[in-house]
């Protein structure tokens, strides 16, 4: 007897198609189960991709600060109304108003994948003008309250959003935005230099520690010369890539990969499996008080040491392998960590509750369970 597909668009705004977690954990996850035909709406990626079940609709190229970024929400409204998905994964709040004039015009299940708490983050982030944040923090959170109604399902990508939203109430399911499960845990390492490799990976900013980072590396750097540092990801901010290349130009063991331009995450992967530590450096932020770093579930899925900012939480999520030296990022102890570096026996234990498959199954049961797969 064959099985009618059940056709789902996964969508954003800024997150390229071949994004993560809109493509290899949510889109590849629903089109393994041969049940579910996925379309990918969003940002064009920079290389070339495609997968079998999914498919691939990217707009047109803008600036992240235009006009043309308030139009796109409405070319995916256009997109889905084309495709008429039985549901809606919605993954940015720039498509909540598109997503309940959906649901109101064709009377299907729209879906919110929170992946940020916007309020806090417009809030306390400075990527707008300081007296424009508070406007536009109470007008996204006003959004989500008013439409929240209309929202079938809320997907929370933090357990610590359980507390933060309100409004979600009971209609959520947290899904972290863990790992997919590497091969194998045997280390990938092909540099064999001699060096110490460092790696800081991901968003690019003075609120994910960039610089921190970069200080951390210098002061390791003087005191042992093998350090080296790569920093790989993008950076949304000119004035923040501009001060990272200015340093990076009176270095010459710091290199940068990406910074203008989004870096697939097959390459971020393979930088984190030629490294000899990660480094994590959030400066304390109400943003990220009670999130989990996506890169901490990559790290320790790689098995790489971390040089992580002492975060209770972080580091207690670290401790029973152990994974990370925790490390003052405001008094740097250059000689302490690098002799726990030496010495300490990383992952003695492997990490287990880190990985991708647990939350895709999860996935699967929330979609086949709000809306059954009809038999033909």
């Amino acid at each position: 007897m064959q099985i009618e597909k059940t056709k789902v668009v996964i969508a954003s705004t800024l997150k390229p198609v071949d994004d993560t977690r809109m493509f290899e954990k949510f889109g590849v996850s629903l089109a393994d189960t041969n049940k579910y035909e996925v379309f990918i709406l969003g940002f064009p990626s920079r290389a070339p991709v495609a997968c079998e079940g999914v498919t691939f609709l990217s707009l047109a190229p803008f600036r992240r600060l235009s006009l043309s970024r308030f139009s796109a929400a409405w070319k995916i409204f256009r997109m889905t109304l084309a495709i008429k998905p039985e549901i809606l994964i919605f993954c940015t709040h720039e498509l909540l108003l598109p997503a309940v004039l959906y649901k109101l015009i064709l009377r299907k299940k729209i879906l919110y994948d929170i992946r940020e708490n916007y309020f806090r983050n417009v809030l306390f982030i400075p990527s707008f003008h300081f007296f424009l944040r508070p406007l536009l923090a109470v007008y996204i959170r006003t959004k989500e309250i008013l439409l929240s109604p209309w929202v079938d399902h809320f997907i929370l990508a933090e357990k610590g959003y359980e507390q933060e939203l309100n409004f979600v109430k009971n209609k959520k399911t947290v899904l972290e935005n863990k790992l997919k499960k590497p091969v194998s845990f045997e280390s990938k390492k092909s540099i064999q230099d001699g060096l110490i490799h460092l790696l800081f990976s991901g968003t690019l900013a003075e609120t994910t520690g960039v610089f921190e980072a970069i200080e951390l590396s210098k002061k390791l750097h003087a005191a042992e010369p093998r350090i080296r540092l790569t920093i790989i990801g993008y950076c949304a901010q000119h004035r923040t890539l501009k001060k990272i290349r200015s340093i990076l130009q009176q270095t010459d063991f710091i290199d940068l990969k990406g910074g203008d331009f989004l870096v697939p995450h097959h390459q971020i992967l393979k930088e984190i499996q030629q490294a000899d530590a990660g480094i994590i450096s959030y400066p304390p932020n109400p943003s990220t008080r009670n999130s989990i770093p996506t890169k901490l579930f990559e790290y320790l899925g790689n098995s790489l040491p971390i040089f992580l900012v002492d975060h209770p939480a972080w580091t207690a999520y670290c401790n029973p392998y152990p994974a990370c030296i925790p490390v003052d990022f405001k008094n740097i102890q250059v000689h302490e960590i690098l002799s726990r570096f030496n010495t300490e026996n990383f992952y003695r234990t492997r990490p287990t509750d880190i990985f991708w498959e647990s939350e895709g199954l999860k996935l699967v049961r929330l979609l086949d369970q709000r809306l059954p797969i009809r038999k033909i």
